[in-house]
């Protein structure tokens, strides 16, 4: 008997009219579909944003601006010609380090 569910509805009726009386068992049906249909809706809204994220393409991740060494060498007097990118780099970082001594 306390396998399924009918069962537990037998006491559960049992219960309501022994402490709350016939009048309320409707009551308690009402509130008891109330909860339900919540409960539902609430599963659906989250069936429906998980096939949403599931389903569209992420965004790409913001790439860094592109920098260009040479036009930032010259601007602070460093000769561009023939160096690479890293070369580069290196020559500014130096130039805007602060002289510690």
């Amino acid at each position: 008997m306390w396998d399924n569910i009918g069962g537990w509805i037998i006491i559960i009726v049992v219960a309501l009219v022994l402490f709350g009386g016939a009048k309320k068992i409707p009551d308690f049906a009402r509130n008891l579909g109330r909860a339900t249909g919540e409960f539902k809706r609430g599963q659906v809204e989250l069936e429906t944003e998980l096939k949403k994220a599931m389903y569209t393409t992420p965004e790409a991740p913001s790439e860094r601006p592109k920098v260009n060494y040479a036009e930032a060498a010259k601007n602070l007097g460093i000769d561009p010609a023939n160096k690479t990118d890293e070369q580069l780099s290196q020559e500014i970082s130096d130039k805007l380090k602060p002289n510690v001594k």
